[in-house]
């Protein structure tokens, strides 16, 4: 199954709040803001902002802020800085000394297409289009 971490997730959750307050945000108001822990929204804060997503600003008036909206921000880009690289498989991309079995392996480089064609995926998907609340489904018509 193919699955992204719960950091991955709350990253995206981190990352819907602070476009939704606009502005710098502190981890602890964020932590406040979306209900999880404090170490683990200033981790996810750090890896965004080693992956350039956000900046922090240092000082009585520091926090975070987005470098730039969610409807412009792939979602392929979040999970690459939380999860590392994007791939099914630990042979990624002609990558070496991960599988015992690679000097052997007769589908070697064969999953690099599947793994180029999730990327693609994921990279045509915004954080702002996952962020974004879904309407409130519309009350059954009443027959009159």
């Amino acid at each position: 199954m193919l699955r992204v971490s719960k950091l991955t997730d709350y990253a995206v959750v981190v990352l819907s709040r602070l476009e939704a307050e606009g502005g710098v945000q502190t981890a602890p108001g964020l932590a406040a803001a979306t209900g999880l822990g404090e170490p683990t929204v200033a981790k996810v804060l750090k890896m965004l902002s080693q992956a350039g997503l956000v900046e922090g600003q240092r000082g009585a008036r520091g926090g975070y802020r987005l470098l730039r909206p969610l409807a412009e921000l792939p979602l392929s880009e979040v999970i690459v800085a939380i999860d590392g690289p994007i791939a099914l498989t630990a042979c990624v991309d002609g990558g070496m000394g991960l599988c015992e079995a690679e000097h052997v392996c007769p589908v070697r480089g064969r999953w690099d297409p599947v793994n180029a064609a999730i990327r693609d995926a994921l990279s045509g998907i915004t954080v702002a289009r996952i962020a974004t609340p879904k309407p409130a489904l519309l009350p059954a018509l009443v027959a009159e």
